[in-house]
């Protein structure tokens, strides 16, 4: 049919538009109590069905009102960018040189909203929806171009009809493809857009140099997920976008759970027992980042690069299996904390660098170091110190690892502190590590912020041995003094080893010790302490010291590998960390004491019997005289342990009367404006609701070991 010929200059086969004026549009932003407030005064813009395009702001209530456009569908976005002084984080995020965030002030306003529901799921109704002919749930992806940096969006029943946004652009008057961005509203209509807030989760972890119970428990979770994946697909050389779907992985946590509102427990791929974190609600800008990828809007993004492209994974995940190490890391940031976590043993390239125990010059700062931890550690500091220079802006550096893990990291955290001219402000935490360096490092690494968990019975903090000929190849039946047996009453000490003769390798950091006790109910739990001294801090001693020369007994090694579960994660470290947590905060609340007079009693009897087996070894041993002169070095060694087991006696003591303040439990959180609605969201998950006096630790599955979390055997040689 004919087009009449008036209708002619107002349509082309490339733009079918309508030359007709007389329509009218009306839309408001609302949050999801209805209230538009938070929207007034934004900048909007308006594409209309002939290429024209309106721009003005909304009024003080988040409404607009346009009469006389053109007529047909109209495409509405908001693409002003958020002005910042640059003193405030958003600020820093727009101007860093590396990977700057597209900020718009719908993103700033929308980080200042809140979720009506506690766990950010979507309300039902909108009071606002009653008074719109079109009501849509959007979120600030749908409104913007650049949508990388952004979370990925949430379930809704009211979505906006991307279709019509792209049917508009393949008839030629929308946005051009690939920048197809906005909502499309209809003419002579009101349409209510309730804009999700722009909310996220993060753990939340203490800056200060204290040792805290929420540090203990955060960072054994965090140091288990180092052993997960990253989880990015595709995991090399992506093209447009790149996707996190694997859970557990380090991907998944950051960028899809936590980004999204969403209480994320499994930081282990075995995991049963569920683990929350205590979450803190804060600006999306300000959760743990994973960089975007955006190859449209950062050049080191495109594929064109091949093998130098830059992507998620290869800025926040360190594994370097192929050269041979096969260390593995995960770092990532916010505006208060950069997290760096190192991952334990857990393959034969692992087990090979454990077991090589010769020390080679700390080039990096004073001392000598364990080989094997430090060629790992070598492998790593390049990757670490890229990603500070690009997104280093004064935090606090915070380090965890467990087991091998937490030898390299004590490596990097003191290469790190001596970095010159940074200035690097680092807190290390570790769970059952080995030794990693000699005397003289631990000298020089005086100043290092150190808290160093050992779990009661786990035998990878005994080794390297002090008194190892750490230059010679060292072989499993003589490479630890070990010691096994149970003591009364259900409280266990374990595989140990007493220092007795030269001390090259010597561990760093102040010792927390995991104490077992078992409950009146048959359950676990444990009293966190510093002993203070060598047989308590390397897992305790409970019989007497059998040595043929330097030689152990091959029996006792095979019983202490009995207690390899104590050294994993998921099984011991993190449910003891947990229960020391909510013993902390049951103290806390009640003004009691960290123990009972039951517990002290059952403790004290324990060490009273190591001291009588120690008194026992060192009368035994002066008996023997052996002309070798040994038994002099021996003795002395006995002697003096012995001492420090009394020292250790009225440490315990002292705990019947220590009242916590809260800034043993929280840290740097105990006054935080976030801390009870954190709590609030920690206590709502039924795991955590445990009201005895003392928290127990649940036990773990039969088949439940730390998956991928294997005991450091080679470690031992």
């Amino acid at each position: 049919m004919a087009i009449e010929e008036w209708k002619v200059p107002f349509f082309s086969e490339k733009m079918p538009a309508c030359p007709l004026r007389g329509c009218w549009l009306s839309f408001s932003l609302v949050d999801e109590t209805g209230n538009g407030k938070a929207y007034g005064g934004l900048a909007y813009s308006v594409l209309d069905s002939n290429g024209q395009r309106h721009i003005g702001r909304l009024d003080g209530d988040g409404y607009v009102k346009l009469a006389n456009q053109y007529r047909g569908p109209l495409v509405l976005t908001f693409e002003a960018v958020h002005e910042s002084s640059g003193a405030d984080y958003h600020g820093v995020l727009q101007a860093r040189d590396h990977y700057p965030l597209p900020i718009t002030e719908l993103q700033f306003r929308a980080e200042h909203t809140r979720f009506v529901r506690n766990d950010g799921l979507r309300v039902e109704q909108n009071p606002a929806q009653e008074q719109a002919n079109r009501f849509y749930q959007v979120e600030v992806r749908d409104l913007v171009r650049h949508t990388a940096h952004l979370p990925p969006p949430a379930p809704r029943s009211y979505a906006p009809r991307r279709h019509a946004l792209k049917m508009m652009a393949d008839l030629g008057f929308g946005p051009p493809q690939p920048a197809l961005s906005g909502v499309v509203l209809f003419p002579n209509q009101h349409s209510v857009l309730e804009v999700r807030p722009l909310r996220a989760l993060r753990p939340m972890l203490s800056t200060e140099d204290g040792f805290c119970a929420l540090n203990l428990y955060q960072l054994a979770l965090m140091a288990t997920l180092s052993y997960c994946r990253f989880g990015q697909e595709p995991a090399t050389q992506p093209q447009d976008e790149v996707r996190f779907p694997l859970d557990p992985s380090i991907g998944h946590l950051f960028a899809e759970k936590l980004s999204g509102y969403e209480q994320a427990w499994r930081v282990d791929a075995g995991q049963v027992q569920r683990f929350y974190p205590l979450y803190e609600e804060v600006a999306y800008s300000r959760r743990f980042e994973i960089l975007p990828f955006d190859p449209q809007l950062y050049p080191q993004n495109s594929p064109k690069l091949l093998g130098e492209q830059e992507h998620p994974a290869n800025l926040h995940f360190f594994d370097d299996e192929e050269q041979g190490t096969d260390t593995q890391a995960f770092i990532s940031h916010h505006d208060e904390v950069v997290l760096i976590s190192v991952r334990g043993t857990a393959s034969a390239a692992d087990g090979l660098r454990d077991a090589n125990a010769h020390q080679v010059p700390f080039a990096d700062g004073i001392g000598k170091a364990h080989e094997g931890f430090y060629q790992a550690y070598r492998a790593m500091r390049e990757f670490v110190l890229r990603y500070l220079d690009q997104f280093y802006s004064g935090q606090r550096i915070v380090i965890c690892g467990h087991s091998l893990g937490g030898a390299i990291a004590l490596l990097l955290a003191e290469g790190l502190r001596r970095v010159k001219d940074a200035d690097y402000n680092v807190l290390l935490y570790t769970y059952g590590a080995p030794r990693a360096a000699d005397a003289e490092f631990t000298g020089g690494a005086a100043d290092l912020v150190h808290h160093r968990i050992v779990n009661h019975n786990d035998p990878v903090p005994s080794v390297p041995a002090p008194w190892m000929n750490t230059t010679a190849k060292l072989w499993v039946p003589g490479a630890v003094t070990l010691f096994s047996a149970p003591a009364p009453a259900g409280l266990l000490f374990a595989a140990g080893l007493v220092r007795i003769g030269g001390n090259p390798y010597w561990h760093h950091g102040e010792q927390q010790h995991f104490m077992p006790i078992l409950l009146p109910d048959g359950t676990h739990s444990s009293v966190l302490w510093k002993p203070g001294c060598e047989s308590l801090e390397e897992a305790g001693c409970n019989r007497a010291l059998y040595l043929n020369g330097d030689m152990p007994e091959r029996d006792n090694l095979i019983k202490q590998l009995f207690q390899a579960s104590q050294h994993f994660m998921v099984s011991s470290y993190v449910p003891a960390a947990w229960a020391t947590l909510r013993r902390w905060q049951q103290t806390l609340d009640n003004r009691g004491s960290l123990v009972t007079a039951r517990e002290y009693a059952l403790i004290d009897h324990a060490l009273g019997t190591m001291g009588r087996q120690l008194q026992d070894k060192q009368l035994e041993l002066h008996r023997r005289r052996p002309a070798n002169g040994r038994s002099h070095e021996h003795y002395d060694g006995l002697a003096a342990e012995i001492d420090r087991l009394q020292v250790s006696r009225q440490r315990l003591e002292s705990l019947r009367w220590r009242r916590l303040q809260a800034r043993d439990v929280y840290g740097s959180h105990a006054q935080g404006a976030n801390l009870p609605a954190s709590l609030k969201r920690w206590f709502s998950h039924r795991e955590n609701r445990e009201l005895s006096q003392v928290a127990s630790i649940p036990p773990a599955p039969h088949d439940e070991h730390g998956k991928g979390q294997p005991l450091d055997l080679d470690s031992i040689v």
